[in-house]
C-alpha cells in the first residue's frame, strides 16, 4: 500500500472506533440514572460491600480499624448549574471508554498486524487477553478496594470540628474516574513486562535485584493513596499492587535471549539456522 493508503486505512479504523465510542455512550447515556445510583454512588453508602466485609472482620476482631459501614453516608452536593448536565455526558463517555477497551485494541491492532513477521505476530493473541484481563481486574480492584477505602478515610477527616466537610458532585466524580482509570492501568504493569522480557530487556533478575527498591516504592504509594495510619488499610492497597510485581516477574525469561530463542527454534516454514550462541549452548 501507498502512505495515502495507510492513511486511508488508519481513517477507516479510527472512525469505526469513534463509532463504537458513540454508540456505547448513547446506550450509558440512557441507562446513566440506575447506573449511577446503584453503582457510582454504592461507595457512599455505609451497605457497599466492602464496608459491609470490614463489619464482619471487625466483629472478629480487635485489631481490625473502623472502617466499617455503620452509618456512614456521604451527601454530595452540586454547586454549579451546569455540572450534573456536564457529569452526565462525561462519565457516559468514561464507562464507554472502559467496556469498548477491549474492541478498540482489536481494531489498532487488525491494522497494525499486516505491517508485522509471523513471529513478531506470535505471542499477540494472549498478550491481548492478558492485557484486556488485567484491566479489568485493576478497575475492579479500584473500585471495590482503592476508592472506598480513600473515600472512607478522606471524607470523615477534619482538620478542625469547626469546618464541616461538604463533598461537591465534581470532586466524587474526579477522583472516582482518576482512581479506578489509574488501577486499570497499573495492573498493566505484567503485560509490560512480558513485552519487555520478549524484546530482550529485562530479565527475571532484574525483579530480583530491585524487589527491595519496589517495595519501599509501593509501600509509599499505598500509604499517598490511603494516608490513614493503620497498617491493614496500607496492606489492603499494597498487597494488590505487589502482587503485580511478582507476577510481572514470571512472566518473563530467566535469563536475557531465552525467550528469542524459543520464537527462533519455533518458526513455521523457515529452516532453523543455528547462532554461535545458540550452538555453544547445546555443545
Amino acid at each position: 500500500m501507498t502512505f495515502w493508503g495507510h492513511v486511508e486505512a488508519l481513517r477507516s479504523v479510527l472512525l469505526r472506533a469513534g463509532v463504537v465510542l458513540a454508540v456505547l455512550t448513547g446506550v450509558f447515556f440512557l441507562l446513566m440514572p440506575d447506573i449511577f445510583d446503584s453503582v457510582i454512588l454504592a461507595p457512599t453508602r455505609g451497605d457497599f460491600v466492602l464496608y459491609r466485609l470490614f463489619d464482619r472482620l471487625g466483629a472478629e476482631s480487635l485489631l481490625m480499624p473502623d472502617l466499617g459501614g455503620g452509618d456512614f453516608h456521604v451527601e454530595l452536593i452540586n454547586i454549579q448549574l451546569a455540572s450534573q448536565f456536564f457529569i452526565h455526558m462525561s462519565t457516559s463517555f468514561w464507562l464507554a471508554v472502559v467496556f469498548a477497551f477491549p474492541i478498540i485494541i482489536y481494531m489498532v491492532w487488525g491494522f497494525v498486524a499486516p505491517a508485522l513477521y509471523q513471529g513478531e505476530r506470535k505471542g499477540v493473541g494472549k498478550a491481548f487477553l492478558l492485557g484486556n484481563v488485567m484491566f479489568f481486574i485493576g478497575v475492579a480492584v479500584g473500585y471495590f478496594v482503592v476508592f472506598p477505602v480513600t473515600l472512607r478515610f478522606l471524607a470523615d477527616y477534619q482538620v478542625s470540628a469547626e469546618v464541616p466537610n461538604q463533598i461537591s458532585l465534581d470532586s466524587y466524580m474526579d477522583n472516582f474516574t482518576v482512581l479506578i482509570l489509574v488501577m486499570g492501568i497499573v495492573f498493566e504493569l505484567p503485560l509490560l513486562a512480558w513485552l519487555l522480557g520478549r524484546m530482550g530487556l529485562v530479565s527475571r533478575s532484574f525483579f530480583r535485584a530491585y524487589r527491595r527498591h519496589a517495595v519501599a516504592v509501593l509501600l509509599i504509594l499505598a500509604a499517598v493513596i490511603t494516608p490513614t495510619g493503620d497498617p491493614f488499610t496500607l496492606m489492603v492497597v499494597f498487597l494488590p499492587v505487589y502482587g503485580l510485581w511478582e507476577f510481572s516477574a514470571m512472566l518473563v525469561p530467566k535469563k536475557l535471549g531465552d525467550e528469542a530463542d524459543e520464537d527462533d527454534d519455533d518458526t513455521d516454514g523457515e529452516p532453523y539456522v543455528p547462532t554461535y550462541k545458540s550452538a555453544a549452548r547445546r555443545e
